[in-house]
């Protein structure tokens, strides 16, 4: 529209004619919105607020005595507040160029006098406390042209030939180039070990591949071994199989084969010999029981024959001292005496011919006088006499006196 002005975000609008500005200024301040202006009767002009850069190279003598070549930048820009604005735009509008050349001669004035109260080792150390108290030292000043400083940077700080810089950060380098000797030889070290220790995990493990690739093959040779001797073995397998079954049905044919011919021989010949012995027992017990019957049978009819032939053979007896010249001394009892001795000798014989019979069954001779070499029982082996023998004639002494046979 004719005669709307509108400043840029970063601008102020100054018109002067017309009323005068706040506090008295000359002109009026407008941002941020537009105004009309009457195109005669007011004159318009812009007032940049945008960022603007100073550079500052100055030479400064440090509290030492050093000469120290300073070089700073300043971001700096107009105050929003009308004040700021105002004094700005009294200062800088015909020729907004001279902020920078401005600001860079303050801060150059201001540098000299901090850097001048302080050693090199605090400047050179302490960048940022310098900085600091430049802006401090500068912002009155500033506020008075309406400009405000964002930053100050110290770019470098060279001491030209003098060295003192290079002399008091020398045994800095020497720490550090010591330190970084150190860590260039711990690094070596290092790199050493790491590359013994890489060196033997390679060997390791060409070793483990070694071992392993035998492994295989070995592995692979024995299962080639199998292969080649699977057929045989199985074949020797199955004749020994064979074998074995053929002497297993051997053996048990040979146990049938015996069982067999101890049940067809054996046990028939074990049975025949237990039958003979069963009946050469009984025969030995018969004849046994036949034999002591026999005996028992003879001894009763030999003592019956004894007993009835006792009289003759006490009147043989008798007989024979009819004849013989008996001479009685005593009388009657001498001849009885004589009698009951021929009785009593009658007695003895049977006795004797009793004890004779016990003896002949013992020594071989049969109970019915038979000896087992076929002879009486009754022969004299000698001059076959008779078992019986009377008296001689002998004598006798009674109570009374001797008795005389002739």
């Amino acid at each position: 529209m004719f005669g709307y002005r509108v400043p840029a975000p970063d601008e102020a609008m100054l018109i002067s004619g017309g009323r005068r500005g706040l506090g008295g200024a000359p002109f009026r301040v407008v941002t941020g919105h537009g105004k009309f202006v009457l195109p005669v009767l007011r004159k318009v002009r812009f007032l940049t607020l945008s960022m603007c850069e100073a550079e500052v190279t100055e030479t400064c003598v440090t509290k030492q005595g050093i000469s120290l070549h300073v070089r700073a930048v300043i971001a700096f820009k107009v105050g929003n507040d009308h004040e700021s604005i105002i004094n700005a735009g009294q200062r800088f509008l015909s020729d907004q160029e001279q902020m920078s050349v401005l600001t860079g001669r303050i801060f150059a004035g201001h540098l000299r006098a901090i850097i001048g109260s302080m050693t090199v080792e605090e400047i050179v150390t302490e960048r940022q406390k310098l900085a600091a108290e430049v802006l401090d030292t500068s912002k009155t000043e500033m506020a008075k042209i309406g400009l405000i400083v964002d930053s100050l940077q110290i770019q470098s700080i060279d001491d030209g030939d003098t060295g003192y810089i290079d002399a008091m950060s020398a045994p800095h380098k020497a720490a550090i180039q010591r330190q970084a000797q150190i860590a260039q030889a711990q690094a070596t070290q290092a790199s050493v070990e790491a590359e013994q220790v890489a060196a033997r995990n390679q060997a390791e493990y060409a070793r483990q591949t070694a071992i392993v690739r035998a492994e295989y093959s070995a592995e692979v040779d024995r299962a080639q071994a199998q292969a080649a001797q699977a057929g045989p073995l199985a074949q020797a397998h199955a004749q020994q199989e064979v074998l074995a079954a053929q002497t297993e049905l051997a053996l048990r044919q040979a146990q049938l084969r015996q069982q067999q011919l101890v049940a067809e021989v054996v046990k028939p010949a074990e049975a025949e010999a237990e039958r003979v012995r069963i009946l050469a027992a009984a025969e030995a017990q018969r004849m046994k029981i036949q034999a002591e019957a026999a005996a028992s049978y003879d001894r009763v009819a030999l003592d019956r024959m004894l007993i009835d032939q006792l009289p003759q053979i006490v009147k043989e007896a008798a007989g024979g001292l009819a004849g013989a010249n008996v001479n009685v001394l005593n009388g009657a009892d001498g001849l009885g005496e004589i009698a009951a001795g021929l009785v009593s000798q009658g007695l003895t014989i049977l006795d004797s011919v009793r004890q004779n019979l016990g003896g002949q069954e013992s020594d071989g001779r049969r109970p019915d006088g038979q000896r087992s070499d076929g002879r009486r029982s009754g022969e004299n082996e000698g001059n076959g006499s008779s078992l019986l023998q009377l008296p001689t004639g002998k004598g006798r002494k009674s109570d009374d006196g001797p008795v005389d046979v002739d």
